[in-house]
């Protein structure tokens, strides 16, 4: 895939194996993910807010390989600041690499509304304070967290060495004490769940998102690019 149709680029933490190979896997023929890096090793709030400095370095960078649009591939810290920091990091990461950007965060509140869900079962991987201050985005965007679990995992390492049956588990206990949610969501672009969504919706019967689905369906979408390589119901929604 040489990006003739198009080329993301992806600004992740330096510590995340797990953003570049599930968004190269969930884009169609003749689209490219090219990534930069900012340098992560554990995931607490001081270091997300010492990393979101190197974004636009970043995204700089990028559009020197003539992409058609960044993705700020971190969940927790596109959203570290709430509402409004979203927003300006997309603006601030377009301005520098002159085309589209999106960010993590927001592109879940997008994907969020496209599948119309209100009341979330969220799974973190995060320690305590971050899966807070996540539940606390959500809910200031007039969502409702109904089951909340966080891993309390602290490096990033230890997170990418998760796995997609480590996903499955922890949203089928989350489940299990859920009032009556109308969608799933697995945070995290390093914690690796994508290939986990479609099973996940078949025995849940409800819409799944993760941090790496929303990201890579919001920039297919931003740069016109059909987005039926997304797994689960989120692959057919085109909503802006």
């Amino acid at each position: 895939m040489n990006g003739w149709r198009a080329r993301i680029g992806l600004v992740v933490p330096s510590s995340n194996t797990t953003a570049e190979p599930e968004l190269s896997a969930a884009v169609p023929n003749g689209v490219s993910v090219h990534a930069a890096r900012m340098p992560l090793e554990d995931v607490t709030a001081s270091d997300l807010d010492a990393m979101a400095d190197r974004a636009t370095d970043c995204a700089e960078l990028l559009g020197h390989a003539d992409v058609d649009v960044v993705a700020y591939g971190c969940t927790t810290g596109s959203l570290l600041h709430g509402h409004g920091f979203d927003a300006e990091l997309e603006a601030d990461i377009e301005a520098a690499a002159g085309c589209p950007a999106v960010a993590t965060a927001l592109s879940v509140e997008r994907a969020l509304d496209a599948l119309d869900c209100r009341r979330i079962a969220l799974a973190t991987p995060y320690v305590d304070d971050l899966t807070r201050r996540e539940v606390e985005y959500l809910e200031a965007g007039g969502r409702e967290v109904v089951a909340v679990d966080g891993r309390a995992v602290e490096a990033n390492t230890d997170i990418g060495a998760l796995t997609p049956r480590d996903a499955y588990r922890q949203v089928t206990a989350l489940l299990a004490d859920a009032d009556d949610p109308d969608g799933i969501f697995v945070s995290c672009t390093n914690y690796p769940s994508l290939s986990a969504v479609e099973t996940l919706e078949t025995d849940r019967g409800l819409p799944v998102i993760t941090s790496n689905a929303a990201t890579v369906w919001d920039a297919l979408r931003t740069v016109g690019v059909a987005t039926e390589s997304v797994p689960g119901r989120l692959s057919a929604r085109e909503w802006r």
